[in-house]
């Protein structure tokens, strides 16, 4: 057993565990240990993408030399100030290979010195009455104050219907297209890995259904960057074109096996919920993941949500039933399922710096980092003005991580990526405490987004560069709330523009110092002039 109590356990070093000891490690004040059962880390690349081609963009060429305006357009990379642990170095290929993660991600260790123990798997988690934790690793037995699970979604997740154990599983079918010839198969599952593997197939095959209760969901139409990629949908053009393929939209009622085959029960939603069977020669699985809880005890097992497949958790990103029990990384995306970004690198290498932030905060007594700003409307205005103009992480991690500007007794500090919802909660001003003024900057899309078809000619970009119509932008651009005492008062939307420049003096900067400037007279935005009075509005 180890002798001492951990301040933090980690388990799991994939990207996530590894960013988190990263951050450890540079603050230098906090005993921790993370625990990878393989021997390497980000070992779950070694097997997935089971095609190898990764769907996070990577792009060392943007014609800027600011390496945080950079990852904007950089979705593999961990935050670090070396430059040399930019993904961009690694590969020049715009959808990297796997093989190249698991190489990046072994000399992100190494590079930051991540306290990591290798080839221990964990099989038991408990909590003791006075609140510590054991994590039971083989004949070793590890005790920590706190522990933040990184596994990620290490398990498939297997939707209840009958003879659902009769399909081979994404995690263990075969990827050679000429194991597929001239067969019907049936492929359960909408998203990236089930177009990734019927574009795999389309060669070889005699027929592929894709099947599943939900429709088809765009990326692009969404933002939801894990809804089908254009980089996965070539199967799309094989059904709209009937080349033999087909997408079916209902529920998978029963499988069963037919001689050598199967007969697949089907209710097609787009039917009445017509009820047939269909034969193929081969049912593939790919219906995602799901958390694994099986070594978490009575003592200490998370609650579970969305199909329980994730745990479910507060706005800290801690189990909502058990007090210092932590997610971090693709975990995290149950606070903003298929909303945001935190069950991609890009999103949740974001909310693990700030939930870093929260664990100082919480645990240690370490406020929240901030700048001090003179306290003047112009002042306050050109900070955000200038944060909007190049920040990756409000970029990536939309609507749900803000830089908060407060001003207290003539003090006015600049924080940045706080998780919206723990400020709203939290505050910035001990626990659950609130500064007289406040204002929250998102970057957003609007609040109907996903239902504009962004390639429709007819639907015409009314807030582009529009001061009065600011409000109505569909695209992603900056909102300001106000809050006064902790309750929020006014919003302001910054109008949208083509290149992502939020700069322009009568368009962005005087309306926003305008609309701060009466926020913080009191005046609550509700006395706009009239260019402004469309996009200021009281919450």
């Amino acid at each position: 057993m180890l002798s001492v109590t951990l301040d933090y356990l980690i388990i799991g070093a994939g990207p996530a565990g590894l960013q988190l000891a990263a951050l450890l490690e540079a603050d230098g004040q906090r005993d921790y240990l993370v625990l990878e059962a393989a021997d390497r880390p980000g070992a779950f690349f070694a097997h997935y993408p089971r095609h190898r081609q990764l769907i996070s963009i990577n792009k060392p060429h943007t014609g800027s030399d600011d390496p945080e305006l950079n990852l904007r357009l950089d979705w593999n990379s961990l935050l670090s100030d070396d430059p040399r642990l930019r993904f961009t170095e690694y590969t020049q290929r715009y959808f990297p290979d796997a093989d190249v993660m698991l190489r990046y991600l072994a000399d992100f260790a190494e590079a930051t010195g991540a306290r990591v123990r290798y080839g221990t798997r964990v099989d038991r988690v408990s909590r003791r009455g006075d609140g510590v934790f054991e994590i039971r690793a083989g004949a070793e037995v590890f005790r920590a104050r706190r522990v933040v699970v990184a596994t990620g979604v290490s398990t498939t997740y297997r939707p209840d219907i009958p003879g659902f154990e009769l399909a081979e599983g994404y995690d263990a079918m075969s990827v050679d297209p000429s194991e597929y010839l001239d067969q019907r198969v049936l492929i359960i599952g909408k998203g990236n890995s089930a177009f990734e593997t019927a574009d795999n197939l389309l060669e070889t095959t005699a027929l592929i259904h894709v099947a599943g209760r939900s429709s088809v969901r765009m990326a692009w139409r969404t933002h939801y960057v894990g809804h089908l990629r254009a980089v996965n949908n070539n199967f799309l053009d094989t059904y709209q074109l009937k080349s033999a393929n087909a997408i079916l939209d209902g529920n998978v009622r029963r499988i069963e096996r037919d001689g050598d085959g199967f007969l697949v029960t089907f209710s097609f939603s787009r039917a009445d919920e017509v009820i047939k069977q269909l034969r193929y020669d081969r049912v593939l699985a790919c219906t995602g993941f799901a958390f694994d809880a099986s070594p978490f005890d009575e003592t200490c097992r998370p609650e579970l949500a969305i199909d329980d497949r994730f745990p479910a958790q507060t706005d800290a990103w801690e189990s909502v039933n058990v007090p210092g029990l932590y997610f971090a990384g693709t975990l995290s995306q149950q606070r903003d399922f298929k909303k945001s970004t935190c069950g991609f690198i890009h999103g949740f290498r974001y909310a693990v710096r700030a939930l870093h932030h929260i664990l100082e905060r919480r645990h240690e007594g370490v406020p929240w980092p901030t700048t001090e700003l003179v306290c003047t409307p112009q002042a306050i205005t050109d900070a955000i003005i200038a944060r909007v103009n190049r920040t990756s992480a409000l970029w990536q991690v939309f609507g749900f991580l803000a830089d908060v500007v407060t001003v207290q007794a003539g003090v006015a500090s600049y924080a940045q990526e706080v998780p919206v919802d723990y400020f709203a909660r939290a505050g910035l001003v001990g626990e659950q405490g609130h500064h007289e003024h406040a204002f929250a900057v998102t970057l957003e899309y609007g609040p109907d987004h996903d239902q504009v078809d962004p390639f429709d000619i007819t639907v015409s970009r009314i807030a582009q560069d529009n001061v009065g119509r600011a409000h109505d932008a569909a695209y992603l651009h900056p909102v300001v709330r106000y809050h006064r005492d902790g309750h929020p008062v006014a919003v302001h939307h910054l109008a949208e523009n083509l290149e992502n420049r939020w700069d322009r003096p009568e368009v962005h900067v005087k309306p926003l110092a305008a609309f701060v400037e009466r926020c913080l007279a009191g005046a609550e935005g509700a006395h706009a002039p009239a260019v402004e009075a469309h996009h200021d509005a009281r919450v």
